[in-house]
């Protein structure tokens, strides 16, 4: 065995230097002259080049040069001589070592006049040097290499487009890494903000799926030289944003030099502590005025609930073509979740082989903002050989060699069996009904186990089905629901659906938002249930994909045969001497439907080399979506005739800082008859548990129709009214502000009316509810308070609390 792994290793060195016979590889280090500390960051350049890269947290260094010659190696950092040294190598150099000798440090004697601060004018020429920059920026293309450390107590587990930490440790437990993900890509941008990053190659622990690896060094990566830049969902004024001057404050703290050049270390903070922004040491040089590096903090305003125990920011700039650019960016993240999950983040990039105010390829800007290419993944040792990137610590190399031999342990049922989850993995793929979910109770069906087996991401992530089984020991039936769903394209971007069922449904099920668990529970306990149920049998086949970037269209054919379901047991903990209220029976039928269907969406996506993913990255956007329902006695074999015209849109504004509008408007107009079961109700609420983009005051299943118009407006001020008040002590408590209104029409067709078996409230006339809700950051629910403003009846104002988990 030993043989043979060394005679692979051998064939593998000697085909890495085939494909790559000229490539130099410089491995060193950076440390002080007089301490031999290393020098964290440094930054490595080649002279008169755009060619460099920068130091890991221990000076470590690794410069990959295309062919044997002669170079000039620079190293510098900030507050250290440069050192150079010139190398004329066809070979490989495993320690190159540089040696800065410390600048002198000065605590520059400032003569202060009164009410003049001497860093505002270093930060207002900053400022206008920074405008110079941007307007002599037109174009750029760079390479980055970023690497991401993740760092818990313990092992964590992931799926596609999450990874999931498990609860464990106190806070003297350490973090230690458990996964880690590297990529390399290129990077355009254009003026004005048009930014485009494709990743050709990434690589990743193997506990850690290749879709989330896509942070990258285009837009995802912040630049201090933006006016803005957005963390937690708030965008913070940059140390040298337009408006700086009025929202930090400055001071000098030392002098320092890089070779000759003097420069500033300037203190910032907001002026109120109240402002969200950041806190730390910007670096600007002298004379020039260029900011070189920051190392920043977020400070607590900006830190909602207090989740993140420190969020550090470093960033260093270095000229390319007389232009300030940034060399690498570094984020290092704790957070401590209500003490339950300690967690820590890494990330690590560097920006190398820039091309300035170069003629781009026309085509290069559209929607894609990232782009992850098909053999991205496939790449081989032998590419990494080549690329430039930051050495792996010891302790790296160690998690690597963990955590890939944890991966090789078989599957173990029950490392991922938990009590809190309606889910549990059988392996990556396949799952099966968990504990939770294997129960549940209602007044038609009584006692009803559940079993359901889930298959997702199948045949390279195209195939993804269910069948759900069911059975009630009341009404003595038999319930199955399987879908099978299948995906085409290279992104995956058109499906293939089927569905077939045979169950019991909830009443006007597109209005109910809570969940089965939750109605079971209030149903056992207090004999209210708030739910209604019909039998419904049938398929469903549809075909739905993009035609263009920014349409989705769709088509189907539908049947289903509905039959009224009864009240079979009269069980419950509590109140048995109460009965249970009847079931609403529905208009028996079997319909049959033409299902044709549109999705405009203009916000852009990422395409991380198997799914388009939709993101607004913050900003405002607005989305539309409009279906078509036709049904006919004649041609399709219904027992009804009619057509039904749907058209939704949902908008997200921002309005100042972090707070921001969402709107959501519903237009339905149906030309026909339509089935009792079939109608649209307004969704409405229980008493003091409510949802978003409901009616507040209105029960559930209170007004229906089949002419329906609603407006649904949330106003989310966030703490921002209070930072602007400025109450004392009020203002830092991070109160949540939002401010609610809806307004619904609703009407019913003549033809409706007759073969309904229930007389149908309506609104004719518009009808209005206003209110608030009050939350705090950390706090994953909020109390509202409604009012009708017409329509004034017995239920005029309504408290409860929106629990989006129920």
């Amino acid at each position: 065995m030993i043989k043979i792994v060394f005679a692979a290793q051998f064939i593998l060195t000697i085909f890495s230097i085939l494909i790559f016979p000229q490539q130099i590889i410089i491995n060193g280090k950076v440390t002080d002259k007089a301490t031999a500390q290393p020098l964290s960051f440094a930054n490595i350049r080649i002279s008169e080049t755009f060619i460099g890269t920068a130091a890991n947290i221990d000076g470590e260094f690794e410069l990959k040069l295309a062919k044997k010659g002669s170079y000039k190696i620079i190293a510098s950092h900030i507050g250290y001589y440069s050192d150079t040294l010139i190398i004329n190598t066809d070979l490989q150099i495993n320690k190159l070592d540089f040696k800065l000798k410390q600048t002198e440090v000065i605590l520059p004697e400032i003569i202060v006049n009164p009410g003049v601060n001497p860093a505002l004018e270093i930060i207002r020429k900053a400022i206008g040097r920074k405008k110079i920059i941007k307007s002599l920026l037109k174009t750029s293309e760079v390479e980055a290499y970023t690497k991401g450390i993740i760092r818990t107590t313990e092992d964590i587990t992931s799926s596609d487009n999450s990874i999931g930490v498990g609860i464990g440790g106190n806070d003297t437990t350490d973090l230690v890494i458990s996964g880690i993900l590297e990529n390399h890509s290129i990077n355009y941008f254009e003026q004005p903000d048009n930014y485009k990053s494709i990743v050709l190659a990434r690589t990743q622990s193997a506990n850690i799926p290749p879709s989330i690896n896509i942070l990258t060094g285009g837009r995802l990566i912040q630049n201090f030289y933006e006016n803005d830049l957005n963390f937690l969902g708030k965008d913070l004024p940059s140390p040298i944003s337009d408006n700086a001057l009025d929202y930090y404050y400055y001071r000098i703290e030392s002098t320092s030099y890089k070779n000759a050049l003097k420069v500033y270390n300037i203190f910032l903070e907001p002026n109120l502590p109240s402002d969200p922004g950041f806190t730390g040491h910007i670096f600007i040089a002298d004379s020039t005025y260029d900011l070189i590096k920051a190392d920043l903090f977020l400070n607590r305003a900006a830190n909602t609930g207090g989740v993140f125990d420190t969020v550090n920011i470093f960033q260093q700039f270095d000229e390319f073509s007389g232009i300030q650019l940034p060399i690498d960016y570094r984020l290092f993240v704790k957070a401590n979740l209500l003490g339950l999950v300690r967690i820590g983040f890494e990330l690590n990039t560097i920006l190398f082989n820039y091309k300035i105010n170069q003629q781009l390829p026309d085509d290069i800007f559209n929607k894609a903002i990232l782009t992850v290419l098909p053999d991205a993944d496939d790449k081989d040792s032998s590419y990494w050989i080549s690329t430039p990137t930051i050495p792996n610590t010891p302790e790296e190399q160690a998690a690597y060699a963990r955590i890939d031999s944890l991966e090789k342990v078989p599957w173990n049922f029950w490392e991922n069996f938990s009590l809190l989850s309606t889910q549990v993995n059988l392996n990556k793929n396949i799952s099966v009904s968990a504990p939770l979910s294997l129960y549940h109770f209602s007044r038609v069906e009584g006692h009803s186990l559940d079993f359901g087996i889930f298959a997702n991401d199948l045949l390279n992530k195209r195939l993804n089905s269910f069948l759900k089984l069911s059975y009630g020991f009341s009404d003595e039936k038999f319930k199955q629901d399987f879908f099978v769903g299948y995906l085409l394209g290279d992104y995956r971007t058109w499906e293939i659906k089927l569905n077939i069922f045979n169950k019991l449904k909830v009443l006007f099920e597109d209005s109910d938002n809570y969940g089965e668990l939750f109605s079971t529970l209030v149903t056992l306990i207090s004999k209210d249930e708030f739910r209604d149920y019909y039998y419904s049998k049938g398929f469903a086949f549809e075909v739905e994909g993009e035609l263009f970037p920014v349409l989705k269209v769709r088509t189907g054919f539908s049947n289903k045969t509905n039959r009224s379901a009864l009240v079979n047991t009269n069980f419950s903990f509590f109140n048995r001497n109460k009965d249970y209220r009847s079931n609403p029976i529905i208009f028996p039928s079997t319909i049959n439907t033409v299902n044709f269907g549109f999705d405009i969406d203009f916000r852009d996506y990422i395409e991380d080399g198997y799914f388009r993913r939709r993101t607004s990255l913050g900003r405002s956007f607005v989305l539309f979506s409009g279906d078509i329902h036709y049904s006919d006695k004649n041609k399709l074999g219904s027992d009804l005739n009619f057509k039904i015209y749907e058209l939704k849109s949902r908008m997200f504004i921002r309005t100042f800082k972090s707070a921001s509008l969402n709107l959501s408007i519903y237009t339905r107009y149906t030309d026909g008859t339509t089935a009792y079961q079939d109608l649209y109700s307004l969704p409405g609420n229980i008493d003091a548990v409510f949802n978003s983009e409901t009616f507040r005051t209105l029960n559930l299943n209170e007004i229906a129709g089949d002419k329906i118009f609603t407006l649904n407006l949330t106003h989310n001020f966030s703490d921002e009214l209070f930072r602007l008040l400025n109450i004392p002590v009020i203002k830092n408590w991070e109160i949540m502000l939002s401010l609610i209104f809806n307004m619904a029409v609703s009407e019913l067709n003549e033809s409706s009316k007759l073969i309904s078996p229930y007389s149908i409230r309506t609104f004719k006339h518009p009808f209005y509810e206003l209110g608030f809700g009050i939350g705090q950051g950390i706090i994953p629910f909020k109390i509202e308070f409604m009012w009708k403003l017409n329509y004034l009846d017995g239920n005029n104002f309504r408290v409860g609390l929106n629990m989006p988990m129920l």
